[in-house]
């Protein structure tokens, strides 16, 4: 596994991460949630040795990143931010001058070449200059070069970033299919990602953990989870739904006064009561579904808490 204890850096009397400890193992996908600056970069860059930490230790696969950087480092393959690669040289070039860093000989490398241009949908632009692509282009020429080596564990810092709907699906099923097997941490501010991707979440704040969890149990501390969402098929007051006992809040949906969110602690309760005919007798239920939670009200709950 990833093993990360007390983790901690400094740039002068700024603490970018403070006392982080967490630990990854083979099949996870561990994403690492916050707004700008919370520290999840930095973070990224300590675990796969890019950055020394002020204090604190990250183990790879029972390899020190400070003691045994190179041992360490060959297991794993890492996405920076921004997808920092060489505008000079074409995607295979750089392909070939990744793997001939990371020790593959040419028969594994020319193999794995085709493999990842295949699977990331690169081969129409192998023979171009990098920098000529576009920033899609680009970046799935970086999240090539990271899992070229089939590396144990991946590091990649907001992966989908710059990606069309249809390359975000790719990647994100590419990611998927990597973490059968291997640890996948991804660094993100972007909530649809958790939700498409992790199968754990920890929030950060100002380089502290806040919580560490998975997305349906960080979904059950938002005040929406089990909230019923209900569309009318006429326009109907809120003084007409606070008429249903089970109802905490209603808050509309819509600009039109049909599409309600009704906050309960008990959503069976309330579609009975819907059924039941407390509401005026021509009023037709046209949409109706229970909602999960909502993680981007939970995320900025948690931070606002954090601040305060």
């Amino acid at each position: 596994m990833i093993e990360i204890e007390a983790l901690t850096r400094d740039f002068g009397p700024i603490r970018a991460v403070d006392q982080l400890s967490f630990t990854v193992s083979p099949g996870e996908v561990l994403g690492v949630l916050g707004p700008n600056g919370a520290g999840k970069s930095t973070t990224m860059k300590l675990i796969t040795g890019f950055l020394a930490p002020s204090a604190g230790r990250v183990r790879v696969f029972g390899s020190d990143i400070v003691q045994a950087p190179i041992v360490a480092q060959a297991l794993l393959g890492y996405l920076p931010e921004g997808a920092p690669i060489y505008a000079e040289m074409t995607p295979r070039g750089m392909l070939g001058f990744v793997g001939r860093l990371r020790g593959m000989d040419r028969l594994r490398l020319r193999k794995r070449i085709a493999v990842v241009c295949e699977r990331l949908s690169l081969q129409e632009i192998v023979r171009q200059p990098i920098g000529t692509l576009s920033k899609g282009f680009r970046r799935r020429v970086a999240l090539a070069q990271a899992i070229l080596h089939e590396p144990r564990g991946l590091i990649l810092d907001e992966p989908t970033d710059g990606l069309d709907p249809n390359q975000k699906h790719e990647v994100r099923k590419l990611i998927r299919e990597l973490a059968s097997d291997r640890i996948v941490i991804v660094s993100t501010h972007i909530l649809e990602e958790v939700e498409a991707l992790c199968t754990r979440v920890i929030v950060m704040h100002r380089g502290r953990k806040l919580v560490d969890e998975t997305p349906e149990s960080l979904a059950r501390r938002s005040r929406y989870h089990g909230a019923v969402n209900v569309r009318f098929d006429q326009r109907i007051s809120v003084t007409d739904l606070e008429r249903l006992s089970t109802v905490r809040a209603a808050e509309p949906s819509d600009t039109e006064g049909r599409g309600w969110t009704l906050v309960t602690e008990d959503p069976s309760a309330l579609i009975a009561e819907l059924r039941n005919g407390t509401l005026p007798r021509d009023l037709q239920v046209s949409e109706l579904y229970i909602e999960r939670g909502r993680l981007d009200e939970v995320f900025r709950r948690l931070t606002t808490d954090a601040d305060e």
